[in-house]
């Protein structure tokens, strides 16, 4: 009797050691999930606002006007993110006339721009496309740096086909100039070159 008392007890020792065993158990892996959950919060919080800083946001709306040889003329309202070939596209793509070869397509579009597309045989004068150089009657002959072609950066004062390129690829991938003096900023470019085309251009 005393043996089946003492297996008793020590059966109950064994059951509570259990129970309290797997209670702990229980809540590490709550609190592991929790901790779980709360980091994946945490990380997609610091996901989200880590596109707001780099501006991966949703592109507010701006307008651009139209004019030239093209189907549609007109005001149009884009995306601050499109290029001038979506705004191109908008307007019913380029008549037969049109002198394809005076647009940049690849141009990052801007509030209040204008982009007019010639005809072929049309003067320089007349050709132009959101202010860029051929707008000499209107800018004394400068060169508008946020809307210039490769052609036009490279009738700058000491700019030639290497430092054009990269002022296009800095303003593509920065967006507008807003003084002239970023153009420091640009790889192969410094206060020198600076000098020699800081009358020649302009920033609109």
């Amino acid at each position: 009797m005393e043996m089946i008392k003492k297996y008793k007890k020590q059966l109950y020792i064994l059951l509570s050691l259990a129970v309290v065993a797997l209670l702990w158990f229980t809540q590490k892996r709550y609190d592991g999930e929790q901790r779980f959950l709360g980091e994946t919060v945490a990380s997609n919080e610091a996901i989200e606002v880590e596109k707001e800083e780099k501006g991966e946001k949703t592109a507010s709306t701006i307008f651009v006007d139209v004019k030239g040889a093209v189907v549609h003329q007109g005001v149009y309202e884009v995306e601050e993110t499109d290029r001038v070939k979506d705004v191109i596209a908008l307007a019913g793509g380029f008549t037969k006339e049109a002198d394809q070869t005076k647009v940049n397509l690849a141009a990052k579009v801007h509030d209040e721009m204008v982009i007019y597309v010639p005809k072929a045989g049309e003067e320089a004068s007349g050709s132009v496309i959101s202010d860029s150089i051929a707008d000499a009657a209107a800018n004394e002959g400068k060169v508008n740096i946020n809307t210039a072609t490769l052609e036009d950066l490279e009738q700058l004062h000491g700019i030639g086909p290497a430092k054009a390129a990269a002022i296009i690829t800095y303003r593509e991938e920065h967006g507008p100039f807003q003084k002239i003096e970023d153009l420091l900023n640009v790889t192969g470019i410094g206060e020198k070159s600076l000098e020699k085309i800081k009358e020649q251009v302009v920033v609109r």
